[in-house]
């Protein structure tokens, strides 16, 4: 491994090192609590078992519609963390489906809302399936949990929710309208509703990364929609911190995005090339997809107008106005955003080495280079 790729990851572990004690405070508010994923058996849900079973949480419980990844995930928890595995409780069910939602509410204190439609193309095909999973579902949890008295529902949405174009995008747009108006009607005091935004979460499930090792161990072209596209990039790690920032930090029906770094699909897919030894010279262009655009927006001009500057993360606050707006002529923030809008064109774009030290970071890169004889 050449020594700039060793220096970017020991930065990147420095940086870890500090962040890890503000996360240990966060935890600790789960002690003896239970949590409720939505969604909990896909990659987000995975992470988030890997960090907090190791702590002193009362209960997880996974609700999702798919027996057969609970019965995976049941039997990889048992196998890997057996001493806490029994601290997983799963129930079958669908966001959909409100009833279902409601037998799995009593005594919950927390819920990280994650189930969701996302792949872009598929959502073009079926957009009515993306607004009764989307849109519908996450009417039912928040009405389920505000009726079973849940301390805070943290939601995750994505950047294709801002200026959308595509199906999934706009019923992820309209995920979180539901979520603002909803957060108006409820005191914060008895359940605090908050949204969190994502770019491209790298190695998800469904994610391109995966498909391009699969591509190269094969010998065949790794295959990208549009080498110039920009695309956010952020760990699976990074998506649960986010969570956990909404959760410590946010208030009723706010937005919380991460200021992301980004990179071209070319940069990403040389990067990868790179790591496992495939071809550059061989990378594909096979066309855009359905719904895709060039670049992904996480915060638009008009949330820029009064987006709160945290650091490393944007705060939206909800906009608390009623529809009496002649009380509001004479009054207003009358000051110009500095940003006009965060994208992942300008943002900070990430070369060949950044990326790679950013991916041998994951545990899933990491696994993959030892299947090739390769420690990091």
């Amino acid at each position: 491994m050449d020594t700039l790729l060793s220096i970017n990851i020991a930065y990147y572990k420095f940086i870890f090192k500090i962040q890890y004690f503000r996360k240990a405070n966060i935890m600790g508010i789960f002690t003896g609590k239970t949590l409720l994923i939505t969604g909990g058996t896909g990659s987000f849900g995975h992470a988030v078992m890997d960090k907090f079973l190791s702590t002193d949480i009362g209960e997880i419980r996974i609700f999702s519609r798919d027996e057969k990844k609970q019965d995976d995930m049941r039997h990889e928890y048992q196998a890997k963390m057996p001493e806490v595995a029994e601290k997983i409780k799963f129930y079958i069910g669908d966001v959909r489906d409100i009833n279902s939602v409601k037998n799995a509410m009593n005594g919950v204190d927390y819920i990280f809302h994650a189930a969701a439609l996302k792949q872009v193309p598929s959502c073009e095909f079926f957009p009515i399936e993306a607004v009764k999973t989307n849109v519908l579902g996450t009417e039912n949890v928040l009405n389920a949990a505000i009726e079973a008295g849940v301390k805070s529902i943290i939601c995750l949405s994505t950047d294709k929710a801002a200026y959308p174009v595509n199906a999934m995008g706009t019923s992820k747009a309209m995920m979180e309208k539901v979520i603002v108006a909803k957060s108006r009607t409820v005191e914060q005091s008895k359940t605090k509703i908050c949204c969190t935004r994502y770019g491209n979460v790298m190695c998800s499930r469904g994610s391109v990364i995966p498909l391009w090792i699969d591509q190269i161990r094969a010998g065949n072209p790794i295959t990208v929609t549009e080498p110039t596209m920009t695309r956010f990039i952020m760990s699976l790690e990074e998506a649960v911190d986010l969570v956990l920032f909404a959760f410590e930090t946010g208030e009723t029906g706010d937005i919380l995005v991460q200021k992301a770094p980004a990179c071209t699909i070319k940069v990403q897919a040389e990067a990868v090339c790179e790591l496992f030894n495939g071809d550059k010279a061989a990378i594909k262009q096979i066309g855009i997809r359905h719904g895709e655009k060039m670049y992904e927006t996480l915060l638009t001009n008009e949330e820029c107008e009064r987006a709160i500057d945290l650091g490393k993360f944007y705060r939206v606050p909800c906009d608390s106005r009623n529809l009496n707006y002649d009380k509001y002529f004479t009054e207003g923030n009358t000051e110009r955003a500095k940003l006009t809008e965060f994208n992942s064109n300008n943002t900070e774009l990430l070369d060949v080495e950044q990326v790679k030290a950013k991916l041998t970071e994951l545990s899933y890169i990491r696994e993959e280079l030892e299947k090739n004889g390769v420690n990091c």
